[in-house]
């Protein structure tokens, strides 16, 4: 009797565990079905017809989710090129954001750096693009310029965290290269 109450309590347990596993599965099937039918409709669609700046940014940002960042780099820039069209610059920091981000990603700093900058002349408060701008200096090795730019994000917002990881780690670099 008691084998069998305690093979029923594992049972039950791996059933529970069995449910909760096929729970987040199906649910990433879901989630992964709906991104794939998104990209699929927008890049048919802007193959065949202009499409507004806001269909680019989604597209790009798809592809740069999907790690396709040169194919995300020609939406990205499309999506600029239409919001200067629709005269509505507000949003261009976010999408110069994004065209850092692609090009950081393909080891292409400098240019990076330049849609960081871009993003940042839209919008000074931009913390994203500073600790973005942060980071492509530290793999261009200028750490003076990094630790700038993390301390700008950290002046806008005091609670960043990877602004004060990323600060902390360069003041201890340049003080031990510095003795």
């Amino acid at each position: 009797m008691e084998n069998s109450n305690l093979l029923l309590t594992y049972l039950s347990i791996l059933l529970v565990l069995l449910s909760i596993a096929a729970f987040f599965v199906v649910r990433q099937v879901f989630k992964t079905r709906r991104i794939e039918s998104t990209l699929s409709r927008l890049q048919s669609k802007l193959t065949k017809e202009k499409g507004t700046a806001q269909e680019y940014y989604e597209l790009g940002s798809l592809l740069l989710d999907k790690k396709l960042y040169t194919q995300a780099v020609l939406y990205l820039q499309q999506a600029l090129k239409q919001l200067s069209q629709d005269e509505s610059p507000e949003n261009s920091a976010v999408v110069y954001n994004a065209l850092g981000y692609s090009y950081f990603a393909q080891e292409q700093y400098d240019l990076a750096i330049r849609n960081y900058n871009a993003a940042l002349k839209i919008s000074p408060g931009y913390v994203t693009a500073l600790n973005n701008l942060g980071h492509s200096y530290e793999r261009k090795q200028l750490m003076n310029q990094a630790l700038a730019a993390y301390e700008q994000a950290l002046a806008l917002e005091p609670g960043n965290g990877t602004a004060k990881r990323r600060a902390e780690s360069l003041k201890k670099r340049l003080v031990t290269s510095e003795n």
